[in-house]
């Protein structure tokens, strides 16, 4: 059974990703070539080595206390997967919240866990004064096709700070 959970500042610490598995095995990427979106063959293994959690948890703990929240789904007390929406509307217009994480663990992909995490995190966005979600998603065909799937599209606006970050990934939004 999975469970559904806002957590509180404090709730996640060091044990918090232990027994996630983030492997994706990723073969073709979305690329922009001079303007236009093409999938390109760009293969790697992405995952979270020690280093990655312990960033992952200070960042998360860092959303919950500057405003923001963070959802998990649990199987048991494991966590299976999570998403996290930083608090502080952004852009031109201010209309922006960032989806900062989203996240399934690799043997409980399909089973719709990240869309519940996604369709929470959108409405917490909405009651918290978001018109849109932003997202920087993993140029992955597979990552992109939930996105899309999603009714993500195209980001209007970039971030220049998610650009930068993670120059290949695939700026979104989803009006809320």
């Amino acid at each position: 059974m999975i469970e559904y959970v806002q957590l509180d500042y404090g709730k996640i610490d060091g044990d918090f990703l232990e027994g996630f598995i983030r492997t994706q095995v990723v073969t073709k990427c979305w690329r922009k070539v001079a303007g236009v979106w093409q999938i390109k063959t760009a293969p790697f293994i992405d995952d979270f080595d020690e280093e990655d959690k312990i960033e992952i948890i200070a960042q998360l703990n860092n959303t919950i206390e500057n405003n923001g929240v963070v959802f998990v789904a649990y199987v048991g007390d494991k966590v299976k997967g999570f998403a996290s929406i930083e608090g502080q509307l952004f852009g031109h217009d201010h209309e922006y919240l960032d989806l900062s994480n989203l996240y399934v663990s690799k043997e409980y992909r399909g089973f719709k866990i990240g869309k519940k995490l996604f369709l929470m995190a959108s409405s917490w966005a909405a009651k918290h004064g978001a018109k849109k979600l932003y997202i920087s998603g993993h140029s992955a065909v597979e990552t992109q096709s939930f996105y899309r799937g999603l009714g993500c599209v195209e980001a209007v606006e970039y971030s220049q700070v998610h650009v930068v970050k993670e120059p290949y990934d695939c700026q979104l939004e989803y009006v809320l």
